[in-house]
C-alpha cells in the first residue's frame, strides 16, 4: 500500500459547509424498495411497511421524495395510501435502486459560500464491494440533479453513515469504514482528513476505531454516536456481553468523554443503552438494536422503539431532553432493523438554502 497517495481537493470551488442534521430541511429523500435477492421472503413485506411508516411519519413535518423502483410502485401506492392526506407531500419518483439505504447511497448536501446547494457524491461501492450496487452507485448524481444541486464528486469512497457532524466544524468518524483498503486503498489518514475537511467544512475530526468485517458497513459512526448540538453527543452502549459491540461501544464512550470539539470544548456525553429485548420475527443475526439511529427532521425526532417498554421509554425521555423543542415520534421498524439498519440509514436530508433577499 502506498501511504503517500493523496486525495486531491479542488480548491477552485467555494468553501463548503455541512449543516447539522437538525438544521432546516427542504425535504427528506428515501427509497421504496426491498429486493428479494437481498432481503428474505419474510422480511420483504415488513420492510416495505416500515418504509411507508417512516415516510408518512416524516411527512407530518416536511416533504418526502421517494425513489420507487417500477416493480414496487403499486406496493408503494397501496401502503402509503392517500398521498394528499399528509400534512406535507410524498412525491414518488420512478427510479430503480438496488437497496433502500439512502443515507449511504444518496448525496450529502452541503451549502457553499456562494449561496448554492451542493450534492457530494462519495462514490458508493457497496460498503467495500460487499453487495451489488450498480444501480445504487447512480443515486447520488440522480438526486443531486433532481434537487438542482451542484454535483461535487469526491476523490474518496465512503458513505453518509460513516460520519457525524455538529455543523460547527467538528465531526466524528470511524476509521474502520473510511480508512479501509476496501474503500480507499493507499490513501493516508492525513489525505482523507484534508479532503473531508474541505468538503464538509470541518476544523476537527474525532476518530473512533470502530470495527472491521463484523457488519456490512465496517462500523458506521451513525450506529455509535450522534451530535445533538455542538459540544454534546449521544453515545450508544451495548450491554449484551457476547456482542462484539460490547467492547466497541465502551471504547467509543471513553474516546468521546476525553475529546474536545473544534473550539476546544470538552464533549458532554449522553449514554443511550441498547434494548434488552427485540422482536426476532424477521431475523436477529443482523438486527440493529440501538436507539442512536433516529432522524432529525423539521420540528421532530423520528426514533425507533423495539417493544422493550422500559428501554423504549428511557430512550424516548433521553431524546426528548436532548431535543426539548421537538416532538419525539417513536415507531417500530423491526423489518428494517432485522437487516442491520435504522430510520437514519433509510433517510437523507436535503438542506434548505435560505434566500439572500
Amino acid at each position: 500500500m502506498n501511504n503517500n497517495v493523496q486525495a486531491k481537493s479542488n480548491h477552485s470551488i467555494p468553501f463548503l459547509t455541512m449543516p447539522d442534521e437538525s438544521d432546516l430541511h427542504e425535504r427528506t429523500w428515501m427509497a421504496f424498495v426491498a429486493n428479494d435477492d437481498i432481503w428474505s421472503p419474510r422480511q420483504v413485506p415488513e420492510v416495505k411497511k416500515n418504509l411507508a411508516l417512516i415516510a408518512t411519519t416524516i411527512a407530518q413535518y416536511e416533504p418526502v421524495s421517494m425513489l420507487v423502483s417500477p416493480d414496487d410502485y403499486d406496493d408503494a401506492l397501496s401502503l402509503l395510501g392517500d398521498l394528499k392526506s399528509n400534512r406535507y407531500p410524498i412525491d414518488l419518483i420512478r427510479f430503480k435502486t438496488d437497496d433502500l439505504w439512502l443515507r449511504d447511497t444518496g448525496p450529502t448536501f452541503v451549502k457553499g459560500a456562494d449561496g448554492n446547494k451542493y450534492g457530494i457524491d462519495f462514490n458508493f461501492n457497496g460498503w467495500g464491494n460487499k453487495q451489488q450496487h450498480k444501480l445504487d452507485a447512480q443515486v447520488a448524481e440522480f438526486i443531486s440533479h433532481r434537487a438542482k444541486a451542484v454535483i461535487r464528486k469526491s476523490t474518496l469512497t465512503l458513505e453518509g453513515g460513516c460520519f457525524e457532524v455538529d455543523g460547527n466544524g467538528t465531526a466524528i468518524m470511524t476509521k474502520s469504514c473510511i480508512i479501509n483498503s476496501n474503500r480507499n486503498p493507499g490513501i493516508s489518514q492525513e489525505a482523507i482528513e484534508t479532503e473531508l475537511k474541505a468538503l464538509l467544512g470541518l476544523r476537527k475530526i474525532i476518530w473512533l476505531e470502530g470495527i472491521k468485517g463484523k457488519d456490512i458497513t465496517d462500523g458506521h459512526t451513525d450506529f455509535y454516536a450522534r451530535f445533538t448540538r455542538p459540544g454534546e453527543v449521544i453515545v450508544s452502549r451495548d450491554n449484551f456481553r457476547p456482542s462484539y459491540d460490547y467492547e466497541v461501544t465502551r471504547n467509543n464512550i471513553e474516546t468521546l468523554k476525553n475529546s474536545t470539539d473544534a473550539d476546544g470544548n470538552k464533549l458532554r456525553t449522553i449514554i443511550l443503552d441498547t434494548p434488552d429485548q427485540i422482536n426476532e420475527k424477521f431475523g436477529s443475526h443482523d438486527f440493529a438494536a440501538g436507539y442512536i439511529g433516529y432522524y432529525a427532521c423539521n420540528n421532530a425526532i423520528i426514533a425507533q422503539k423495539f417493544g422493550d417498554k422500559k428501554s423504549d421509554d428511557r430512550a424516548k425521555a433521553a431524546l426528548q431532553q436532548a431535543f426539548p423543542d421537538r416532538v419525539v415520534e417513536q415507531i417500530a421498524i423491526d423489518g428494517i432493523a432485522s437487516g442491520g439498519g435504522s430510520i437514519h440509514c433509510a433517510t437523507q436530508q436535503e438542506i434548505k438554502i435560505q434566500s439572500k433577499t
